[in-house]
């Protein structure tokens, strides 16, 4: 039986580089950091970079969206690192907006400002 989302992995080319943009981004320090694997604890759910992309080829066939209060906020923030935006904010319908950017190692990172949508605790 499924158990919802826990974790998102990016793979990264420089662990060094990736590590520092996201303590940047997410303002903390990762929870598990080894040269093989690092994660993070974002708001209960997991992120992970691996420096292991063999197998993988470029490009992106789906976008994880992370949840933010406040979506332009956040765009706002991401514009002042110099992040490549893939996709401006764009309402999807009601109060709810998405949008996405691009990590500097080549990940779409995905936003979603949702206020109808509450995670449930198991």
């Amino acid at each position: 039986m499924l158990q919802g989302l826990r974790t998102i992995v990016y793979y990264v080319n420089d662990l060094a580089a990736a590590k520092a943009w996201y303590k940047d981004v997410f303002g903390i320090e990762p929870y598990f950091d080894e040269p093989f694997y690092v994660g993070y604890n974002v708001g209960g759910y997991e992120l992970g970079l691996d420096p292991d992309d063999s197998g993988y080829s470029n490009g992106n066939h789906s976008i994880t969206y992370w949840g933010v209060e406040n979506i332009e906020a956040a765009f706002t923030k991401f514009k002042t690192l110099g992040v490549e935006i893939h996709q401006e904010p764009k309402n999807v319908g009601g109060p709810i907006w998405v949008g996405s950017i691009f990590d500097p190692f080549g990940n779409v990172i995905g936003f979603i400002e949702n206020p109808t949508f509450k995670v449930e605790n198991s």
